[in-house]
């Protein structure tokens, strides 16, 4: 991935797809794949094509054009993290740790994939690691509203409401004005763990 196009295009696909914007994503992996094609670097051609598979559900044959371009490229941190995400969405949860841990070691500054590794460690019931990935995450974006968002959740989990309030107002000042919905939802965790903290009268 040296091309500095295709850095920019693969981190607005992760910023459509996380933010549900699925239509948005497949113009923009369209995007790299023309790009990829005109730059003649095959393992990006195959990394796109596996974003266009994402975002209509094809799991299974994401995973293969990710393994793809993993031959050809094997220090493709978001390659790794995607063929885990891919296989926690078609059940198979044996080995997603182990890509989440290859994808970290060939690219360590990569935020998206400490991110996703501590959500699967919360999906599996355990927030302490899982809020280590996402402290590291943050380490390299600090602006990152989803993180900010899960690491709530994970101290939610804990029992730790004045830790989860606090996270979730970070994601709420990071977000912004960008997405009304998902600001919505913040606003309703906010208000349903400040409930939480009032003294009962009986």
């Amino acid at each position: 991935m040296n091309h500095p196009a295709f850095t920019q295009l693969r981190r607005q696909i992760d910023q459509a797809i996380t933010f549900h914007d699925l239509d948005h994503a497949r113009c923009l992996a369209a995007e790299g794949i023309t790009l990829a094609q005109g730059l003649q670097c095959p393992s990006e051609v195959l990394y796109f094509q596996a974003q266009q598979a994402i975002t209509f559900e094809r799991f299974t044959e994401a995973i293969d054009l990710l393994s793809q371009a993993l031959v050809l490229n094997p220090s493709d941190g978001a390659a790794y993290n995607d063929i885990a995400l891919c296989m926690v969405d078609t059940g198979h949860i044996e080995g997603v740790m182990e890509y989440f841990d290859q994808g970290i070691a060939v690219e360590p500054d990569y935020a998206t994939i400490h991110h996703n590794k501590g959500w699967f460690l919360n999906k599996l019931g355990r927030p302490t690691e899982a809020i280590i990935c996402f402290e590291q995450a943050l380490a390299y974006e600090p602006q990152r509203v989803v993180t900010w968002e899960n690491m709530g959740d994970a101290y939610e989990e804990q029992g730790y409401i004045q830790e989860a309030l606090a996270a979730y107002r970070y994601a709420l000042f990071f977000l912004g004005d960008r997405d009304r919905e998902i600001g919505a939802q913040l606003w309703g965790e906010i208000k349903r763990l400040e409930l939480m903290k009032l003294p009962t009268l009986f």
